[in-house]
């Protein structure tokens, strides 16, 4: 069948019900032809629509009409999905670019160190007003107390500090309005060896449980999430190879050793 449609199809159903109204239904079924695929749940509870099925090129890719494979390109950008009854689709105009060199991806990554986290609550309304003010304060108060107790720099370590519940997973892309009812904080911190790691998260650990405000007159009590507060999460990775080799072959660059195996009744 065309490399066009059977690459769609393929991209779609390895993840199964996905493409359904259902995704934990169960898996679906795909029929490719010369000019296209139709696909359609297995379970009969289900329903495959034109929008779910189209959708599924978001998922997993760069751009959501043209997905890169190691021999060329599956470009759906003229792919038309028609509904054919109530629960199966049809689509076709799917095309496939063969490329002019057969590439590899080549991913490896490093260990960066060793990290240990703490977790605390925030339900301080004070605190939780001026919650940006706090953490940058956080932040000092660390860098200080763990140069001035351990002796260490700020180039022998590194901590990062996120609130979650206010910007933690999108950050400066989603700014926020107005005060959270609770933040949760956590304190990652990063070092060549376990114990330095740990030790910098205990020397953060009544800041994490008590820090306030240059304004308030009171000494805050936050709430750790564990007992002890410090969690050692071991060694630490991060992607140092992320390139595109050129191979003469699809297996050029993978070892492969046969070994013929006798039968003995």
């Amino acid at each position: 069948m065309p490399a066009g449609p059977s690459w769609h199809a393929a991209k779609i159903i390895e993840c199964g019900g996905q493409c359904t109204t259902d995704p934990r239904s169960g898996g679906v079924l795909a029929t490719i032809d010369a000019n296209g695929f139709s696909i359609e749940p297995l379970a009969t509870t289900a329903a495959c629509t034109p929008n779910l099925v189209a959708a599924h090129m978001l998922y997993e890719t760069a751009d959501p009409f043209r997905m890169r494979e190691p021999d060329g390109t599956l470009d759906v950008s003229d792919a038309m999905y028609t509904a054919v009854d109530e629960t199966t689709v049809r689509v076709e105009g799917s095309r496939f670019h063969v490329a002019d060199q057969h590439t590899i991806k080549l991913e490896g990554a490093r260990i960066t160190g060793h990290e240990t986290m703490s977790f605390t609550g925030i339900r301080d309304p004070h605190i939780l007003s001026a919650i940006d003010d706090w953490a940058a304060l956080l932040r000092t108060m660390i860098q200080q107390r763990v140069e001035q107790t351990i002796g260490l720099t700020d180039d022998q370590y590194a901590f990062d500090v996120r609130l979650y519940g206010y910007n933690a997973v999108l950050g400066d892309l989603d700014p926020a309005q107005g005060a959270p009812r609770e933040v949760g904080v956590m304190l990652l911190v990063n070092a060549p060896d376990q114990a330095t790691a740990t030790a910098v998260a205990k020397i953060a650990n009544p800041l994490m449980l008590h820090l306030p405000t240059p304004d308030m007159n009171y000494l805050p009590s936050l709430a750790f999430a564990t007992s002890p507060a410090e969690i050692e999460r071991g060694p630490a990775y991060e992607f140092v190879l992320h390139h595109v080799v050129d191979s003469r072959t699809p297996t050029d660059m993978f070892r492969i050793e046969f070994e013929e195996a006798t039968r003995r009744d």
